[in-house]
């Protein structure tokens, strides 16, 4: 019985030993840092269902528009807490880098967005971060 104990005990630890050295050896890849840019609406107590739902519309035709957009997604608020201040739309987008971001902000298809927005809008709020791990 000791030598059985003593044979599992020795298996248990050499693979230990070979899980360890393998997951050393070639570490998993870290996922290269992003560029975040989160956009929030609160909309006019003007805008009817059909002017935000044309301003969504075209929010989401930007990242076929604007190659710089490596990922994209958006949702309405739905949180529980009630600490929203009116802002019900959240708009996420990422980039690789700055110049990305930069080439992004004065686009043509993004100031038609502008435009297409601007008459509904009655605040934004937008924070931009590099992702951390």
């Amino acid at each position: 019985m000791r030598k059985f104990l003593l044979a599992t005990l020795l298996t248990f630890f050499t693979l230990s030993l070979t899980t360890v050295a393998s997951t050393t050896d070639n570490p998993p890849k870290k996922a290269a840092r992003m560029l975040r840019h989160a956009v929030l609406f609160k909309f006019k107590d003007t805008s009817t269902p059909a002017d935000i739902k044309k301003v969504e519309e075209a929010f989401k035709a930007l990242p076929g528009q604007i190659p710089e957009i490596k990922d994209f997604e958006w949702g309405l608020n739905n949180s529980p807490e009630n600490l929203n201040q009116g802002f019900t739309h959240l708009f996420f987008l990422s980039f690789e880098s700055e110049a990305a971001r930069a080439a992004y902000l004065p686009h043509p298809a993004h100031k038609a967005f502008g435009k297409t927005l601007g008459p509904h809008l009655d605040k934004v709020l937008v924070v931009d971060y590099w992702t951390e791990k």
